[in-house]
């Protein structure tokens, strides 16, 4: 059976290349473009056995590996892989790649986790999130893609095929690993892809996400969980796109003004027509302009005489369609001021701006020790949501995954120089929940019980939680004693963990220096 399952599994590794190397021959990329794509491809499919062990939840092979396939065939018609020290380097400062959308293209240089991180930004919508949403439409989307693209390279950063690690230096961007983390244990990987892939906004996935979190752990939860990642959203995208920046405080103080107008109705309704009167005339001058080709032209100079190199406008054909765009946005306008004069629509609306105001409060706080405080309370929402699934967890199946989402959880990267599991504020919780699952566990039998005294099995047991062996089936556990002090040692095969000093164990289960699988 084994023979037969691995020969299955080189028949389906050959597929997958021979499907590649046929749309690469399609494709007018150079040969060390080609080569590198097909060792990308080669060794996520030598390590990631490993993280479908380590993170369980996720996309299968399969999945994984046809929807970089098909990016590479529908979303890129230009790939190039260029040296720093090139003359003709068109990359800019602090950037490792640059991606054109609109017209295919990418350009990165010769690092590999970057190219593929290229292609997974290259595949996404830039809006995920409806426009109803106003601002959050684009910070939350930012803060959803980001991550997945971040989670898409993992395979390749962390794992090799043999061994699990991880430098913070590779992390593209650790606050938002995190917090897509984060969504992913507590919603499902499931969710979360269909939102990421939805074409269409027939189906609000907002709104199926917000009643998804109220469903599994109440109404009290997901409003704190909710809250707390629109709030996370805003300021990581103000902290990272100097654009946003001022747009965001732009719109915050726009949103405060018209509540301060809105106090005064018969003012604020009369400068509603006004406004109307000039949305109009900019529709009218978008018509004329894309409908007229020296117009249009004028127009094309006059844009990128104001853009850097990353942002031009890359041909008259892109600016007319960025014009029927902006013109399509005036339309929408247009229908808004309307319903605004509705006296029904008048309240609806007061309320919605109030809502508004509630979110871009938070630049206030434009320091960005913010984003810490929130962050942080962000992982306490998410381990009280790892309590409930504890409590429901009622079979072996359940509390094996929970095991391993704990143990992969806490060594994510807080920050540069943490991991979750060194973080102070968090240690209180993070123990009360290593003693549910460590007592769920050898309750349910998942987990070898080491010792009848609760305080000695918690400290020897809640080291797996810190250890890197990719399958803990596969690990053993050893007491070690040298002369009056205690080890525990867990390892497997390849891997020997350093020895952890533990108080005087009572009543043990099993005798000092005798090797026990952890696993029952």
């Amino acid at each position: 059976m084994q023979k037969k399952t691995k020969l299955l599994e080189k028949i389906v590794k050959k597929d997958y290349n021979n499907e590649l190397e046929k749309i690469l021959e399609k494709k007018k990329f150079d040969e060390n473009v080609k080569s590198t794509l097909l060792s990308i491809l080669y060794k996520i499919e030598a390590a990631y056995k490993d993280i479908e062990t380590v993170k369980k939840d996720i996309d299968n092979k399969e999945e994984y590996i046809i929807n970089i396939i098909n990016i590479i065939k529908n979303k890129c018609n230009s790939i190039k892989i260029i040296k720093m020290s090139d003359k003709q380097n068109e990359i800019p400062k602090n950037k490792t790649y640059i991606i054109n959308k609109e017209e295919k293209e990418i350009i990165a240089y010769p690092i590999e986790r970057k190219i593929l991180y290229a292609i997974a930004k290259i595949g996404k919508k830039d809006e995920i999130v409806k426009d109803k949403y106003f601002i959050i439409n684009e910070t939350l989307s930012d803060l959803i893609n980001i991550g997945n693209n971040i989670e898409i390279v993992e395979t390749l950063r962390d794992f090799n095929g043999y061994s699990w690690s991880s430098l913070p230096q590779e992390i593209e961007s650790i606050d938002h690993n995190l917090i897509y983390q984060n969504l992913r244990m507590m919603v499902g990987n499931k969710l979360l892809k269909k939102w990421i892939n939805n074409n269409e906004f027939v189906i609000d996935y907002f709104d199926l996400f917000k009643e998804e979190l109220e469903d599994r752990y109440g109404k009290e939860n997901k409003n704190k969980i909710v809250d707390n990642i629109i709030e996370l959203a805003i300021l990581l995208d103000m902290k990272n796109d100097k654009n946003k920046n001022e747009i965001i405080t732009e719109e915050k103080d726009k949103v405060e003004e018209e509540l301060y107008k809105m106090k005064d109705k018969k003012q604020f309704l009369e400068d509603i027509t006004q406004q109307k009167i000039e949305t109009e005339e900019k529709i009218r001058k978008i018509d004329t302009i894309i409908n007229n080709k020296e117009l249009l032209k004028k127009e094309y100079i006059r844009r990128n005489e104001k853009l850097n190199l990353a942002n031009k406008i890359f041909s008259i054909k892109i600016l007319s369609k960025l014009m029927i765009k902006e013109r399509n946005l005036y339309i929408q306008q247009l229908e808004e001021l309307n319903k605004i004069m509705n006296p029904i629509e008048f309240i609806e609306y007061k309320k919605e701006l109030e809502r508004r105001y509630k979110y871009l409060e938070i630049i206030e706080f434009n320091n960005f020790e913010q984003i810490d405080k929130l962050k942080n309370e962000l992982q306490k929402n998410f381990l009280e949501t790892l309590k409930i699934n504890i409590e429901k967890a009622d079979t072996k199946q359940k509390i094996e995954k929970l095991i391993y989402d704990f143990r992969y959880y806490l060594l994510l990267q807080y920050n540069e120089k943490l991991m979750i599991k060194e973080v102070k504020n968090l240690q209180k919780d993070i123990k009360i929940i290593t003693e549910k699952i460590i007592k769920k566990a050898t309750e349910l039998k998942v987990i070898e019980k080491i010792s009848n005294d609760e305080k000695t099995n918690y400290e020897i047991l809640k080291n797996i939680f810190s250890i890197r062996i990719i399958k803990l089936e596969d690990a053993y556990l050893k007491i070690i004693k040298e002369k009056d002090k205690y080890f525990v040692q867990i390892f497997d095969e390849n891997i020997f963990e350093e020895k952890v000093e533990i108080e005087k164990p009572k009543d043990l289960e099993i005798k000092p220096e005798k090797k026990i699988s952890i696993w029952c």
